[in-house]
């Protein structure tokens, strides 16, 4: 099911006269094709959890309008939509078991849309083998772990067979290693199933991993839509380059003369067509290259091992934030050592930016 988002705003009006109305979404225009995992990403307070209750129904919008294919459902109750919803705490019934809570949408059906016994029960024991808990039917939320009960919310999601499928912070109660077994399985189930799915997120890692495309949000205006990498490695704009990427990119104050751009007072890399002046200049991890006879040098402060990568801890006077972190092969940590480490840097993992507008500033990498 493609799901059109036109011009969608959510204005929540303010509490007193002191305050300021709150925009959560400010015209958010995206078109979500169909059968693809689309995630939302961003900081707390962005506007992605609002735009996902503004396409389940459970908000209405101030303005704009939201399309089922071409069925326009912006004030269609969330029951007549087709949606499955799955939230961050599972929202689980503790006295029923792991069959009756997948049963439960079913249950609450009525008319002609509710199903005969059996269908329910083929329906249901159908979800929970997709999601890979058919063994445990009689078992009860308590006696489950984590990962268990985020499956079960999934399962029940599924059963309807919504036509969209909305996941808000899916996977935030989980413990790390579970996060990243949780997300594949997402992913899969998704693909299995084709059904487009929405995604909502904080982590950049697990929006990145599993999406067909990312849409980045801040303090609800979208920032940049694409394909994961493609984002990660042509950021629109500082704040997109700074939220993606672990570890976070290395930021510095900079200038550009005469066409080369120095970070204090060297000449680090050359930025063919980039005006002289002020500007943002952020460097990725691995865009940093081991090299002694290297154009940029900082203060070396510690070598941390990764297992197959090496970061280089550092500092700079120019950098904003408290060190800087460059990622080399673990092979190379023994070449690294004294006060201070020197680079050559990759031009296509340098960007800059506008100092006033932090807006792109692009040259020929």
């Amino acid at each position: 099911m493609k799901v059109v988002l036109q011009n969608l705003t959510k204005r929540f009006p303010a509490r007193s006269k002191k305050e300021k109305d709150v925009i959560a979404v400010n015209d958010f225009n995206f078109e979500i094709p169909d059968g693809k995992l689309i995630g939302l990403l961003g900081p707390s307070g962005c506007g992605k959890s609002t735009t996902l209750n503004l396409i389940s129904g459970l908000e209405a919008p101030t303005s704009g309008h939201i399309f089922f294919g071409e069925d326009d459902v912006t004030r269609l109750p969330p029951e007549m939509r087709g949606v499955g919803l799955v939230f961050q705490n599972y929202a689980l019934y503790p006295h029923l078991t792991v069959l009756e809570n997948i049963l439960f949408p079913l249950q609450n059906l009525k008319g002609k849309d509710r199903p005969g016994k059996e269908e329910m029960l083929e329906k249901a024991r159908e979800a929970a083998k997709l999601v890979q808990i058919d063994g445990l039917l009689e078992r009860r939320p308590g006696e489950m772990s984590g990962g268990q009960q985020q499956r079960v919310a999934i399962a029940r999601a599924l059963v309807k067979r919504p036509k969209v499928l909305l996941l808000d912070e899916p996977l935030s109660n989980l413990d790390a290693r579970l996060r990243l077994q949780t997300r594949e399985e997402i992913r899969r189930i998704q693909q299995e199933t084709g059904i487009t799915t929405i995604f909502v997120t904080h982590d950049q890692d697990e929006a990145m991993s599993i999406s067909d495309m990312i849409v980045v949000m801040k303090a609800g205006v979208v920032q940049q839509i694409g394909q994961p990498q493609d984002v990660y490695d042509d950021p629109v704009n500082l704040f997109v380059a700074t939220f993606l990427g672990t570890p976070p990119i290395n930021v510095f104050d900079a200038s550009v003369r005469s066409e080369r751009l120095f970070i204090g007072e060297e000449p680090v890399l050359p930025v063919p067509g980039v005006k002289d002046g002020q500007v943002v200049a952020a460097i990725r991890p691995e865009g940093f290259v081991l090299d002694e006879k290297g154009p940029f040098s900082l203060e070396l402060r510690r070598v941390e091992v990764m297992g197959r990568d090496t970061s280089v801890v550092s500092v700079h006077p120019a950098m904003r934030g408290v060190t800087v972190r460059s990622i080399i092969p673990s092979r190379q940590k023994g070449a690294v050592g004294g006060n201070r480490v020197r680079f050559s840097l990759l031009s296509e993992k340098v960007f800059l930016f506008d100092r006033e507008t932090e807006a792109r500033i692009r040259f020929d990498a």
